[in-house]
């Protein structure tokens, strides 16, 4: 039976149902440096929570999906931001958003969307989803794919895509900087209409990007990329086409472009078109995941997600 929440009105935040029901946590033990699998094991046996552990690749979209076939109202994903994606995704395969309250285990290498609902550590985690605040956020589709951080394409999906497991062993975060370095002479920009659908003269925009960073979640790159998960509108940050070198410097300044520059375009919009207009597709990576389009249409999904979060949580940006 789905769980009674106390109706908040307008506020995104709901209370805490006093009860103390089980989880069902999908567990990735191949995510991050796979140190994690252990001690979810134990936390989630003290407290009579079930674990299902992925297999294989593609298994935690259909344990979520597995997950809304059995009317589960309150569900856990354990791993990176991949398999926090593809739980999601799966259980809005199979059921309703609305039916289910959604916890974060972070145990991935950069842990960004954990991050951003101020969900630092798993011990941390298993306390929040006895007593942590409930909130409602956004979620983007992406041509009917979920995602609840952030689409990118450019020279940061590349990187994502291309950086080895090994390099992000012994870095971690920092192997995506070390690998977008080494790539960035050789980027080829893309070339690309983005059309908000909007009837402003501004409403489209057309050229050459090295990358293009749709965010849903606070933090959806790096240090930088600031949006309102529930605002009902993704921020978008277009990084224009620049000499190589200036890419470099700025990328050090900006680590991970925190800070707007003349090369730089923000604004923010409930759905995009992006076309490229070579006849190839482009690679998005969405939460992590890698995809191609050719042209991808995006939405949004007003405060669709109840999830739980950490008192660091905050929807509004920097």
């Amino acid at each position: 039976m789905k769980d009674e929440h106390i109706d908040s009105g307008d506020d995104s935040s709901t209370a805490v149902s006093p009860d103390n029901d089980r989880w069902w946590i999908v567990l990735n033990p191949s995510s991050g440096t796979g140190n994690h699998v252990e001690e979810v094991r134990s936390y989630a046996a003290d407290r009579g929570h079930t674990v299902i552990e992925t297999e294989a690749a593609g298994d935690a979209v259909e344990l979520g999906k597995e997950a809304a076939r059995e009317n589960i109202s309150r569900l856990a994903a354990c791993g990176g931001d991949g398999t926090i994606h593809q739980v999601v995704d799966g259980y809005d395969r199979a059921g309703s958003l609305s039916d289910v309250t959604f916890g974060v285990l972070p145990a991935g290498t950069g842990n960004n969307f954990a991050q951003n609902l101020g969900v630092e550590t798993i011990e941390r985690a298993f306390e929040l989803l006895e007593t942590g605040e409930r909130r409602r956020i956004d979620v983007g589709v992406a041509d009917g794919e979920l995602f609840t951080n952030s689409c990118i394409a450019g020279i940061t999906a590349q990187t994502s895509s291309e950086t080895s497991s090994e390099l992000k062993e012994r870095f971690g975060t920092l192997a995506y900087v070390l690998t977008g370095i080494r790539q960035a002479a050789e980027f080829d920009p893309l070339h690309v209409e983005i059309d908000t659908g909007a009837t402003a003269p501004e409403s489209t925009w057309q050229g050459e990007a090295l990358c293009i960073l749709i965010g849903n979640a606070r933090r959806f790159v790096g240090n930088g990329g600031q949006a309102n998960a529930e605002d009902g509108l993704f921020e978008v940050l277009i990084v224009e086409e620049m000499p190589t070198n200036d890419l470099l410097t700025e990328a050090a300044i900006q680590r991970w472009f925190g800070e707007t520059t003349e090369h730089m375009l923000r604004f923010t919009s409930d759905h995009l078109e992006i076309t490229n207009q070579q006849d190839t597709e482009v690679e998005f990576s969405l939460d992590g995941e890698i995809r191609s389009h050719q042209k991808l249409s995006l939405n949004i999904r007003p405060r669709e997600l109840e999830i739980v979060v950490g008192p660091e949580y905050a929807p509004e940006p920097d």
